[in-house]
C-alpha cells in the first residue's frame, strides 16, 4: 500500500517550495544589492539612519518576489481543472458509479466494473450527518484527535518560523539589524532560511514519505512531538550556553525542524485524510486544519508578542512553553489510530465490516480499489 507515501509525498512539496521560495529570495535580493549598495544602520548619520540605510528600491524587491510565488499557483489552478474529481466522492457523494468506474479506469489504467446496487445499498448504511450522535460514536475521538494535535502542532511550528529573525544572529546565521543595511538584511535572512530549510525541513518530510508505510503514522507523530519536545527543552535550558555555541546551536534548532517534519506536520495532515468516512472526509480535515490555524495564531500573537525584544530569560520561557506544547500534542495523539495497511472503508468503517461497494475490479493488475 502507498497511499500515505503518496499523501505525504504531496505534503511534502511544502519542503520544496519553501527551499525555492529562500533561493529567490536570496537570489533577487543578492542582485540588488549589487545595484544598490547602502551604508548599515549603525554607519549612517542618527538622524538619517533608517532613510539611507533602507534602499528605496527595496520596496520593489518584496513586491517582486511576492509577485512570483503568484506563478506556481496558476499553474496548480490549470492542472487541478484537468484532474477528474476522486472515485469515492464521483461514486459516493454524487451517487454515479458509472462515471467514477470510467474516471478511475482511465487514472488506474485497468478495467473497472461500476455496481450501482451494491452503491445505493452502501449509501444507506451511511447516511449519519455529521452534527449527529452516530458520527460523535463513530469518529467523535478521532476529531478531537486530528484537530487538538494540529492545533498543538502549529503554535509550535509557526513560534519557530516567526522568532527565526531572532534566532539567526545568535546562531551566527546573520549579522544583527543594526550591522546592515535593508537588502543585506534580507538577503542573510534569506540565506539562513534556505540553510535551515535545505539541512533540516526538507530532509525531515521526504523522510516522512520513505518511512511512513514501514513505521505507520502514529508513531512518526509520537517520536516528532517527543523529539520537539526534547530539543526545545535543551535549547531552554542551555540557551545561555548555547549562543556562545553557535554549531551546537545550529544542529539543535534544525534538529526541531527536521522531528516537525519527520513528525506532526507531516502526519496532521495525512491522518484527517484517511480517519473519515467520504461524505465528510473534507470537512473534518478543514475542521482540522482551521484549529492548526488557530494554532498558528496564538503562536503569532502570544508567543511571538512575549518574545519579541525580550531577553534571555524570556526567550527560555517561550521554549519551555512550546516544549510543554508538544508534549500535549504526544499526548493527544492517544486520541487518534493507526491507519497503515488499511482500507479507507474499513478505517471509517464504512464497509461495514465488509468490502468496498460500488466498483469491483476485473483483470490481471485488479486490487481492491481502495487501498
Amino acid at each position: 500500500m502507498t497511499r500515505g507515501a503518496f499523501i505525504a509525498a504531496v505534503f511534502a512539496m511544502q519542503g520544496v517550495g519553501i527551499i525555492f521560495a529562500g533561493l529567490v529570495s536570496m537570489v533577487l535580493s543578492r542582485i540588488f544589492l549589487s545595484f544598490y549598495p547602502a551604508p548599515a544602520f549603525q554607519d549612517s548619520p542618527t538622524d538619517y539612519a533608517h532613510v539611507l540605510s533602507t534602499q528605496p528600491q527595496a520596496d520593489y524587491l518584496w513586491r517582486i518576489v511576492l509577485m512570483i510565488g503568484a506563478l506556481p499557483a496558476i499553474v496548480t489552478y490549470y492542472w487541478r481543472m484537468k484532474m477528474p474529481e476522486t472515485g469515492r466522492y464521483t461514486a459516493l457523494i454524487e451517487g454515479n458509479a458509472k462515471q467514477a468506474a470510467a474516471d478511475m479506469g482511465k487514472v488506474l489504467d485497468i478495467e473497472i466494473q461500476a455496481e450501482q446496487e451494491k452503491l445505493a445499498q452502501f449509501k444507506a448504511a451511511n447516511e449519519y450527518p455529521l452534527l449527529s450522535m452516530e458520527f460523535y460514536r463513530r469518529h467523535g475521538r478521532h476529531l478531537i484527535g486530528t484537530m487538538t494535535t494540529w492545533f498543538l502542532l502549529d503554535i509550535a511550528f509557526y513560534s519557530q518560523n516567526l522568532t527565526q529573525k531572532d534566532i539567526f544572529p545568535v546562531m551566527g546565521l546573520t549579522h544583527k539589524d543594526v550591522e546592515v543595511n535593508a537588502l543585506q538584511e534580507m538577503f542573510e535572512t534569506s540565506r539562513a532560511m534556505f540553510v535551515i530549510a535545505f539541512f533540516g525541513t526538507f530532509p525531515g518530510y521526504w523522510f516522512t514519505v520513505f518511512f511512513i508505510e514501514k513505521l505507520g503514522r502514529f508513531k512518526i507523530q509520537l517520536v516528532g512531538f517527543f523529539m520537539m519536545s526534547f530539543f526545545m527543552l535543551i535549547i531552554g535550558i542551555k540557551y545561555d550556553y548555547l549562543t556562545t555555541n553557535k554549531y551546537m546551536f545550529a544542529t539543535l534548532y534544525g534538529l526541531t525542524f527536521f522531528f516537525a517534519n519527520f513528525g506532526p506536520n507531516s502526519t496532521t495532515f495525512v491522518l484527517p485524510a484517511e480517519l473519515f468516512p467520504t461524505r465528510v472526509r473534507s470537512t473534518c480535515h478543514a475542521l482540522s486544519a482551521a484549529a492548526g490555524k488557530a494554532g498558528a495564531m496564538v503562536g503569532a500573537f502570544g508567543v511571538q508578542n512575549y518574545t519579541l525584544g525580550k531577553g534571555t530569560k524570556d526567550i527560555q520561557k517561550a521554549m519551555f512553553f512550546l516544549a510543554f506544547t508538544n508534549m500535549l500534542g504526544f499526548c493527544f495523539t492517544f486520541l487518534v489510530t493507526e491507519t497503515k495497511g488499511r482500507s479507507l472503508e474499513e478505517i471509517s468503517g464504512e464497509d461495514g465490516g465488509g468490502e468496498t461497494a460500488g466498483t469491483q475490479m476485473t483483470g490481471t493488475n485488479s486490487s481492491s480499489v481502495t487501498r
